[in-house]
């Protein structure tokens, strides 16, 4: 889900464990010249999630890394088919409340223009059983700091004897 530390959690992971790190919405970005935000208004989400899936298509068949994705990439089973059987996928949640404090005021979020909790509490029951589904581990962030998330993704992922360091 937006909002809950994915972007910031994975570069520190990446950092780490000496994994490159690949964030899926700032590479289309720079592939597209422009914000993802401009890219909804003038292609539509539809035309967004086909560019996200071909994306993760190429990343998954590279080296190992870190990919962090948009909350949105769950919604195509391809997707999600991918990330469970290229990765480990770990879910990223937070309380409601939360999300709505670390996303107050973001212009850049194009599903969240509105009523922002309601458009969350929306995107959250939306996704809820994809994000349920397609996860290895799910870790709540709320309250937590990005370091303790990071140490709890790699007490949960690997194990002390294979755990990779610099």
């Amino acid at each position: 889900m937006m909002g809950t530390g994915k972007t910031t959690v994975g570069r520190k992971l990446a950092e780490q464990i000496c994994y490159p790190w690949v964030d899926i919405d700032q590479q289309l970005e720079k592939d597209f010249g422009f914000t993802i935000a401009e890219y909804f208004q003038r292609y539509g989400e539809e035309a967004f999630r086909q560019q996200e899936s071909h994306m993760l298509q190429k990343l998954v068949h590279q080296s190992p890394s870190v990919i962090t994705t948009g909350g949105g990439i769950v919604l195509r089973e391809e997707n999600r088919s991918l990330m469970v059987k290229h990765g480990r996928v770990v879910h990223l949640t937070a309380h409601l409340e939360e999300l709505i404090r670390r996303l107050q005021g973001d212009q850049s979020r194009p599903l969240l223009a509105g009523n922002l909790e309601k458009r969350i509490q929306q995107l959250m029951i939306e996704r809820a059983a994809l994000y349920q589904s397609t996860a290895h581990v799910t870790i709540d962030t709320t309250n937590q700091s990005p370091c303790s998330i990071v140490s709890e993704v790699k007490r949960l992922l690997f194990k002390p004897a294979t755990g990779r360091s610099c």
